[in-house]
């Protein structure tokens, strides 16, 4: 039965939608123009000027080959061909249809040399198509970026992005199938320098418009970098409220300390690596207790005052399962998880050479992403709660009128393609852990058209605020909200996260503390965000989605598109290459080793002491099975294994063949058709020697 002040604000709700429509009315009227902010040379974009890429299908794009690319790059790096050529010339360049057939988006093309490729885009048509149809359009063109942004057809040109990523070392802890960026097998060193992390912070600020940016920095393993608390401190001095470290948390399970000191910094958002629950969901990773490392590095970052994101590669029949059990997690302790970060496999790096059988079975879409927290949780409707992260950039657009002309920084904005991105709110009441998807009780898609008319009308503040609360109060079901949510927790909860008003929900600029940290945890609704953030590989690669890249890598050669750095042509081989530090050799000569744990080896710990909330059912299950049963590799390692045992077979066959032969033809002899030299073939043993191989292979990269 409902309270009755579910009643009471059910009435507001209708009088709002009534005072919604002669607002509406009336500020349509002579609607100012938009005023060019401080932080941008260009004026704010009105809803119906903002540029879109081709959507919907079929429709044509400009892609890649998968066999061309490397090819290229195996020639630059060995200095057959200049890096420059990328700058000119559209090498490897093909051009891609994507289409729908037997209920899925698949992208199709077609290389004159290399033939035909194709990779599924969607298994779902009508969660593909509300992506598109929600998108909201591109941000105001960057400008004031000649010398950051030159790389071709590669190059950003759409907005300022939203989260700077700087990988401070290749070294890594960890030795992880998948690994996009190949962390300890390249052969060298690339590790920033105080001087070089400055100057691509510095730089950063100087692109237009310039946007409150998140810093994250990355790696290999950041925390290895000497200089990772000072390039945090440096990034608050110069203006960035979210300094973030993409991290396997082995240095902060560690050490409490060590959290500590980084909070202390500036630390704010800890993305942990986390691929599932319990210590068998993470064994791939072959570290054997890994699963309590993360337990502990989340009890020490909270502790300390930073907030944790854990953060899943999903691939489909290795930890496809997870993704209930994950979010599960973050529901159960919603005063330490207010955010999920999914990343569907992009196949790079160490799987970039992948077979089609492999691809095929692993390959894992956002669609996939939706359907299997339905399945698997019971929780969001994929064509209804989940929308693409650019979604939100209708909202930055009004918390950038309202903060007025002179701010100094324009509102975070997440202006990707839809293809790119997505999210699903979920709030959660933390004394009684009830639940619901922000966008079963708010008309999410109505809200953001009724807010673009806000904005393109570009009145005062005092106005703007009026027509988006209204509109937040008509698109709000009180019947439909968790038991204890109310109106106000829903103006309350808007504005802590745009900052309209001006009150104090605990500082997140240079100067927070402590007392700001703990103010803002003491809000009852945790508004857990469920992303997916997909990157590109060479099978499903679209130019029109690097364009709009809101995560680029600040590099010595400027700041590139996440997926043409990790993926594309590969920038990232060329430019870690260009700028090597040192060879592996060189380095541990004058350095030494550092610490890696790999081979089923536990990180020690000086204590396992949490108090989070595991369902143990979940924690004591086994690993996933699925491609066991299909007979397929789970990994490149296994599949060089499979390779090169089934190379050796081919060999002993024809050595077998050619034997019997010799002794027929030659000889004269008379062999039985079961013959097989004595040696055995090629002297391979049953079942020992594919371990053996892969236990040799482990221990070879073991620091090498």
């Amino acid at each position: 039965m409902h309270k009755p002040i579910k009643y009471a604000e059910k009435v507001v709700t209708v009088a709002a939608n009534g005072a919604w429509t002669i607002f509406d009315k009336l500020n349509q009227i002579r609607p100012n123009p938009s005023f060019t902010p401080k932080w941008s040379d260009k004026p704010l974009l009105k809803s119906y000027e903002k540029s879109k890429p081709p959507l919907g299908w079929p429709r044509e794009t400009d892609s890649l080959c998968p066999k061309c690319i490397p090819e290229i790059r195996k020639e630059i790096l060995d200095g057959k061909r200049d890096y420059t050529i990328l700058l000119k010339e559209k090498v490897g360049e093909i051009k891609a249809k994507v289409i729908e057939r037997d209920g899925k988006i698949l992208m199709v093309k077609d290389c004159p040399v290399h033939g035909h490729f194709e990779d599924v885009m969607a298994v779902d048509t009508a969660f593909f198509k509300h992506l598109e149809d929600v998108f909201p359009g591109r941000d105001i063109r960057a400008h004031n970026d000649e010398k950051l942004h030159h790389h071709g057809s590669s190059t950003i040109q759409h907005g300022r992005g939203s989260v700077l990523t700087i990988d401070l070392t290749n070294r890594c802890n960890m030795m992880c199938d998948p690994c996009f960026m190949d962390a300890n097998q390249v052969g060298f060193v690339h590790e920033l320098s105080w001087e070089e992390i400055k100057t691509m912070l510095d730089n950063a600020i100087s692109i237009k418009p310039r946007r409150q940016m998140s810093v994250q920095f990355s790696g290999g393993e950041p925390t290895l970098s000497p200089y990772f608390l000072d390039a945090i401190r440096y990034s608050r001095q110069v203006g960035y409220n979210s300094v973030q470290a993409a991290t396997n948390g082995i240095e902060f399970a560690k050490s409490s300390e060590f959290a500590k000191k980084a909070a202390e910094a500036g630390l704010r958002y800890a993305y942990l690596q986390f691929d599932g629950i319990g210590n068998a969901a993470n064994s791939h990773r072959k570290v054997g207790n890994l699963f309590d490392v993360k337990l502990q590095a989340i009890e020490n970052l909270h502790n300390a005052g930073v907030e944790i994101v854990p953060v899943t590669t999903i691939l489909n029949g290795i930890n496809n399962e997870q993704v209930g059990r994950i979010v599960e997690f973050a529901l159960d302790n919603p005063r330490k998880i207010s955010f999920c970060s999914f990343q569907p496999v992009s196949f790079t790096g160490r799987d970039e050479a992948i077979s089609d059988e492999r691809r095929h079975a692993q390959r894992y879409t956002l669609s996939h992403l939706a359907q299997d927290l339905k399945s698997q949780l019971g929780l969001g409707e994929p064509a209804r709660d989940w929308f693409p992260i650019s979604f939100m950039s209708t909202f930055s657009d009004w918390a950038d009128l309202v903060h007025g002309p002179q701010h100094e920084w324009g509102q975070l904005s997440c202006g990707c393609h839809p293809n790119c991105g997505v999210g699903l709110a979920i709030m959660i009441d933390k004394q009684t852990k009830e639940r619901a998807p922000v966008t079963s009780f708010l008309n999410a898609e109505r809200l953001a058209k009724d807010v673009a008319r806000v904005n393109d009308a570009a009145r005062g503040k005092f106005l703007s605020v009026v027509g988006v609360a209204l509109s937040l109060l008509r698109n709000y079901d009180p019947f439909k909200a968790p038991t204890h949510f109310k109106l106000m927790d829903l103006l309350a909860k808007f504005d802590k996260c745009f900052g309209a008003t001006g009150h104090n929900y605990g500082k997140v600029s240079g100067d927070r503390t402590m007392a700001d940290i703990e103010k803002r945890r003491k809000d009852r609704w945790n508004f857990l965000f469920v992303a997916g953030m997909w990157f590109q590989d060479l099978f499903n690669y679209d130019f029109r989605r690097t364009e709009q890249c809101i995560i680029p890598y600040a590099t010595q050669e400027g700041e590139i598109s996440f997926c043409a750095y990790n993926t594309g042509v590969g920038w990232r081989n060329i430019v870690e290459k260009m700028h090597m530090t040192a060879t592996l050799t060189k380095w541990y000569e004058e350095r030494g080793r550092h610490e890696i744990f790999a081979g089923n080896h536990d990180v020690p710990l000086p204590e396992v002491k949490h108090h989070l909330v595991l369902n143990q059912e979940a924690v004591a299950a086994d690993v996933q099975h699925d491609l066991d049963k299909l007979g397929i590799a789970k990994t490149a390692r296994e599949e060089k294994i499979r390779e090169r045992n089934e190379k050796l077979r081919k060999e002993a066959e024809h050595d077998a063949r050619m034997m019997k032969l010799y002794r027929e033809v030659v000889l004269k002899e008379k062999v039985d058709a079961g013959f097989v030299p004595l040696n055995g073939i090629a002297g391979l043993k049953p079942a020992a020697p594919a371990k053996a191989a892969e236990e040799r292979e482990e221990v070879g990269s073991f620091g090498d």
